[in-house]
Parts: C-alpha cells; structure tokens; sequence
C-alpha cells in the first residue's frame, strides 16, 4: 500500500508526516510537494514528487502508483483560484484511480454561512462525484490561528471583538487525525474534527491561568480594527486580521463533536497545557 501526502511541507503537512512514519513503512510514503529542493531537506529518506495544485498533469504524474492521498486543500489568493486548484487535484485523482483519498475540509461545509467554505463545499462535491472512496477531514480552528492572543502580557493585552465560540484544538493533533484516517479503515465519510467549543472570553480565563498578568479585552469590530491600526498595521491590513475572527461571530465555528478524539485514540492535549506550548514556542 502506498501512501501520499500533498502539500506535504507546510505546517499541517509535516505534522502528518510526522505520524504517518511512525504507522507505516517509510518506503511506502510518496511526499508531493511543489518545492523540491525543500521537501528532499525536510524528507531526505523519502519519496518525493513535484508536483503543483495549478497543473492537473503534474498531480497525476505524482499519483501513480498511490493507493491512498492526503488532499491537504491549499491556501486561496494564489494566482490560480483555490477552486480551480483544486478540480485540478481532483481531475487527477479520478485518473490516477485512487482507492482512498482523504480531504481537509471546512466544519459543516456544504451548510456552513462562511465564505471560507464555500471552495471547500466544491470541492467536497467534485469528490463526491468522483467515484473514488473518500472521507472530509472538517477541521475547525487550530489553537496556533490564536498566537497573538495567547502570547499576550501584561503590557500587551489579549484583545478580540467576536462573541461566538470555536473548537480550538492544536495543530498537530488536527494532523495526527488526518494521517490516521489515511491508514485506516473507517466506516464514515465526514469527520468533524474540533475541540470543546469555546469562546474568547473562556480562552482569555485559561491563558490568565497561565499568566495572570494578562489582561483580556472585548472590543467591538470597529475599536478592534482600530487598535491593530496603533500597533503599526495597515487600515487593509487590520480589516483582515479581523476578519479573521468572523467565523466565530457568526457559528460557523461552534459545533459539538468527539471525532477527533475518538480518531486519535486519546484526549485532547488540556487547553492549559496547549497554552503553555505555543507560549514557550513563540519565544524560541
């Protein structure tokens, strides 16, 4: 059985790496990637395989011979839309006649009010369509997406505008999940991964837990945007930033849901704990 990975040397993409060796025979994983030089020096005991979502000839080309796929879906703002992206990928996969392919989704994608869903709502039609076995990985938010909330001091507070909740959870565990439904033998097409859901306000109490010298503040959007424009940031540059937290406000995030425990085979990493590790790493 072979295994492949794509975008495989981003973040989420080296995290599954990271489990996937450790549950099947190195030899058996094809890494696919655009940046050769980059995935050999992070992978040099690996297959690797160019290839790019924007070229459906070079997905296929590194399809061949894959039996199962980590569809890792790609960041929008590139110069092909991620949409078109991503029928490329999935042109290839019905070539390559896959028997298994795994997609990182959107919570509730085919429902969901975000604009953020919708190139993942097609994309998990065109799979549908496709014929080929495959399951939607609907990751909510990493923890990580939250840095600069969690490294707040008590010079620096911990500022956010939404009121709803998300299901936080750390990156790697996200990834560990994706790499086990890869491997496995599921009897389900959607998993929706995401920690307990939570609000800002909940995060704030926790990180305060850690440090109590952090101070937690709820702005409204406009004082939010405001105030990332007096750290130094762009008016353009801070509306993004607080869109950032839109699909909080508006549910998308806030669902209830033990898939990804139950896929790891352990609990979730304690909200303190997981604090403490990307405090510690953002200062090493």
């Amino acid at each position: 059985m072979i295994y492949a990975i794509s975008a495989a040397t981003g973040h989420f993409g080296q995290a599954a790496v990271k489990t996937l060796t450790k549950l099947v025979d190195p030899k058996d994983i094809v890494i696919i990637a655009r940046n050769k030089e980059k995935a050999e020096k992070l992978y040099p005991d690996l297959t690797v395989r160019v290839a790019s979502y924007d070229d459906a000839a070079t997905m296929q080309a590194a399809l061949k011979g894959v039996d199962r796929l980590l569809f890792i879906s790609s960041q929008p703002g590139g110069e092909v839309s991620r949409a078109d992206q991503h029928r490329n990928v999935v042109e290839a996969i019905k070539a390559s006649r896959l028997s298994f392919v795994a997609y990182t989704s959107f919570p509730d994608a085919q429902n969901s009010v975000s604009a953020l869903a919708a190139d993942h709502a097609l994309t998990e039609k065109l799979l549908a369509a496709s014929g080929v076995k495959h399951a939607f990985l609907r990751n909510n938010w990493y923890l990580e997406n939250e840095t600069s909330f969690i490294t707040a001091s008590g010079e620096t507070p911990a500022i956010y505008w939404a009121k709803g909740k998300a299901g936080w959870a750390l990156e790697h565990e996200y990834a560990e999940a994706a790499a086990k439904v890869l491997i496995g033998d599921f009897d389900q097409e959607i998993f929706e991964f995401a920690g307990p859901a939570r609000s800002y306000a909940e995060l704030g109490e926790a990180v305060k837990a850690v440090d109590s010298s952090v101070q937690v503040v709820e702005l409204s959007h406009k004082e939010y945007v405001e105030a990332l424009k007096k750290s130094g940031l762009s008016h353009e540059l801070a509306t993004l930033y607080a869109s950032f937290e839109l699909p909080i406000d508006n549910g998308s995030l806030d669902e209830a849901s033990d898939d990804l425990p139950k896929v790891l085979g352990h609990e979730l990493t304690p909200l303190g704990d997981a604090i403490r590790a990307i405090r510690a790493n953002s200062q090493s």
